[in-house]
């Protein structure tokens, strides 16, 4: 029983892993990689629920019963062009983190982040302090 759903097996496998990725580790390129893996274990997923048993492309012939639904696969297909799409986005504004902040690292990129909205807040406070006094 378990054996013959072992497709099922493999996608809750490669979604596990592509969250664990994405939430395990602070570096962009890594997590851009988890959400690709995740991707796939969608379309794994979907692909292996739209096989049907005995099913032959739908096309009308003498003596076929039984046809396989086409629509599953071909939103497979865009689906991959869209998450080809979203991961080269995603690679692209990480090059742009990186020429902006000098890492792709989360923790430091959230750092430095920290470090200019308290040198903003500073800066709002001292000249409010000076509004103050100086009438």
């Amino acid at each position: 029983m378990l054996i013959g759903l072992y497709n099922y097996w493999v996608v809750v496998v490669l979604m596990m892993i592509g969250f664990y990725i994405v939430i395990a580790h602070g570096n962009l390129v890594k997590k851009i990689v988890g959400l690709t893996i995740f991707q796939t274990s969608v379309f794994i997923f979907y692909i292996s629920i739209a096989k049907v048993e005995g099913g032959t492309a739908p096309i009308l012939h003498a003596g076929i019963e039984v046809y396989s639904n086409p629509l599953p696969h071909v939103l497979i297909l865009t689906a991959i062009v869209v998450g080809i799409s979203t991961t080269a986005l995603g690679l692209a504004l990480t090059v742009r983190i990186k020429e902006a902040y000098g890492s792709i690292e989360e923790s430091e990129i959230q750092s430095q982040d920290n470090q200019i909205q308290d040198a903003h807040t500073q800066g709002a406070l001292s000249q409010s302090t000076e509004s103050r006094e100086s009438p």
